[in-house]
Formats: structure tokens, sequence, C-alpha cells
């Protein structure tokens, strides 16, 4: 059954079991993903504070304030962060007061403190007016009670930042999927070892793990198995408790494509095959209740499946995708989608040049993947779809 990109990432999402939840420390919670909304426990600020250093008094003191003509306060204490000034500020008062602390009663505005002249130990000059602007008010950032962070929101170092902010000490998190990673081929060999002609060293298993990792996944890792249906079926089943099985090569149409058989004679198959180039071979099935997809042993082939079809369905975020012009033309297959690697210069992209299969070092070089629709390719000057590596 061939499929489209679209209907390979919904089919795949289908076979996963929904994640369940999990409750990890601020510290922990760094790539996973949000499972629950988050409210603030606190308004920030918590106060109406100064966003400067300088002087905190009433705006209407300081109207008409000029270098050559400038307002004069007297300074009748300080608010810091942590020690506010207790009383109030009068007609023709101030306080000083530094980034962050408190707005004692009756202030309005500030004037920064490159903008004043001491005139004497009590007075101040301002070559300028106060500014209301320079207040940050309570709750302006958000207030106690509000929803903040949505459920399904990657957690980024910013928004752990938020999150603690919030007042959380704790936050409520998806599991993470526990998926099974092998390799497959006579001809892999362990990177290290001595490379024979007709030998590959196995970049797929190191690539797709690490692609794993950064959808926050739990990989267990099988290592390598031969061209035999027994090697497989004895390595697969060293993936118990897994969520999903990943494995790389034997999905093709060649006499030893091994993974295929297994699946086609001894499991079930959902697609095998996909309108896309490159990664067209993919196969989804599932072999004794464990769900399985098949990658292509070409290096290239099987890193873009797993990054245009598998990543979405782990991480449940749809593929980023944005416009930009197309600096040279892009051709286009007739009955499938092209995966095209692009180069970004200018806010333009142009075609990398070698889209071959077996062009590993295209994907370290190139900056996007240009989406190239069936049948419609993309002139110089086109407006085209790319998603960023």
């Amino acid at each position: 059954m061939h499929v489209s990109v679209e209907q390979a990432r919904e089919m795949l999402s289908a076979l996963l079991s929904p994640p369940g939840h999990e409750t990890v420390p601020l510290q922990g919670a760094l790539g996973r993903t949000l499972a629950a909304p988050l409210r603030a426990l606190v308004s920030h600020p918590s106060a109406t504070e100064s966003a400067l250093d300088g002087i905190a008094c009433r705006e209407a003191d300081t109207l008409g304030a000029t270098p050559g003509a400038p307002a004069r306060l007297r300074v009748v204490g300080e608010s810091r962060a942590g020690l506010p000034f207790p009383a109030s500020v009068g007609p023709g008062e101030c306080t000083r007061i530094y980034t962050g602390a408190p707005m004692p009663a009756g202030a309005d505005a500030i004037c920064p403190v490159e903008e004043l002249l001491d005139d004497g130990p009590e007075h101040v000059l301002l070559r300028r007016p106060a500014s209301p602007g320079d207040v940050r008010r309570e709750g302006g950032d958000f207030r106690a009670g509000e929803e903040v962070m949505a459920a399904g929101l990657p957690l980024t170092a910013p928004r752990v930042a938020l999150a603690a902010a919030l007042g959380h000490q704790t936050l409520p998190v998806r599991r993470r999927f526990r998926v099974a990673l092998l390799s497959t081929g006579d001809e892999v060999v362990e990177p290290g070892q001595l490379l024979r002609p007709g030998q590959v060293y196995d970049s797929n298993r190191y690539g797709l793990a690490a692609m794993l990792a950064e959808c926050g996944c739990e990989v267990v890792m099988l290592g390598h198995a031969p061209d035999s249906v027994e090697a497989l079926e004895e390595a697969v089943a060293r993936s118990g408790g897994a969520d999903l099985l990943v494995t790389s090569g034997g999905v093709s149409m060649g006499r030893y494509d091994f993974m295929r058989d297994l699946l086609i004679d001894h499991g079930r198959v959902a697609f095998w095959k996909v309108r896309m180039r490159p990664g067209g071979p993919a196969i989804l099935g599932g072999w004794k209740g464990l769900p399985v997809i098949g990658l292509p042993g070409n290096p290239v082939s099987s890193l873009v499946v797993f990054h245009v079809i598998v990543r979405p369905a782990l991480t449940g975020q749809p593929l980023q995708a944005l416009t930009l012009r197309a600096a040279t033309p892009f051709r286009a297959l007739g009955d499938k989608a092209a995966f095209w690697r692009g180069v970004i210069r200018g806010g333009q992209v142009h075609d990398y040049g070698q889209q071959g299969s077996g062009i590993l070092r295209s994907l370290s070089d190139a900056d996007a993947l240009v989406i190239v629709p069936e049948g419609q390719p993309v002139a110089v000057g086109d407006d085209v779809q790319v998603v960023l590596l």
C-alpha cells in the first residue's frame, strides 16, 4: 500500500499508544512536553515596580524640566528590591529607587539616574520630566490564576524559566516514548573497525539515536542484526516494553530485504512505500503487538523519513515549515513529493546540488529540506515551503 507523507504520519501516530503523564522537577523538565496547562500561582511583577535605577516621584512635579531649567525635588528616602520605602511621596518629594524595587505610595513616574544631578545632600535636579512608562505595573507580565502555558508546549529553557516564575516547583509532562532502535544489513560495520570493500560504517544507528534523543525519547539500543529473518526475530525480541521499534535497512525490494519479509510474512503491514523522495521504501506495521517502522538503509533516506514522518508523531508537534523565495529551480517528481536539500542565503533558498540518497554529507551541509509537491516544479522566484534542518 503506497501512501502520502501526510497519510504515513497519521498512520504512525494512530499506532502509537497515547503517552501517559508524569511529574518532574524543574531541573528535569528541559526538552519534555507539557502535559497540562500551567496557571500562574502569583502575579508578576508581584508589585508595581521600577524598570530603571533613578528616582521615583510624581510626574506632575517634573513637567517642563529641561537641562537649562531642571526640576528640583527633595529626597526623602530610597526603595530597593526586598526593602521598599515605608511611607508616601508627597508634592515636591522623591525617593531613590533601583531596578525591580517597589514604587512608593504617591509616586507614579521614574527619572533615570543618568538624567539626575545631586543638589546638596537632600535634593536632586531632573534634566527631563519623569516618565510613567518606566514603571512596571503589578501583574503586567501575568496575574495569579491566569493560564499562561498551554498543554503540548515543548519545554525550552525560556519556558522552564517562565514555569519557575509562575511559582511551580514540579511540572506535569508527557511520559517519554520508549523506542527500540535496530540497524540491519550484512554490509554494516561498527565505526572504528576495519572496513572491507563493499562495507559501510553504521551511520544510521547513531544518527537515528541522536534524532530520537532530540525528540525526548528513551532509546533502547538493539545494536545491529545481519541479513536473516532469525537474526531479526532474535533482535526484535529484545525490545520488550518499547512503544515503538525503529529499524534501518532491509525494507526495499531486494532479495535480502528481510525486515520487509518479517513484517509481511509474520507480522502485519499498515503501509509499504511512501510517495516521497528520498525515503520511498519505508514500511510501517507491527510484530507481536509491537509497532514497527522500517526506514530505508540509505542514510539520507533514513534520516529524512524520520525528520518528516517519525519526529512529528513522537513529539506531537506538526512539521514546522516556512516560506522562502527560490533562488534556483527545484524539479518535481510526477508521483512523489520531493524533499530536496537546500542552502539558505540572504533569505532565499538554493538547491544544494547533490541530491543522491547516499550523500550523507549533504544533510550536514544543508540548511533545509525544500518541499516540492507531486508534479509541481519550482521556478526561480517562486515561493516554496522549507523545513529547517
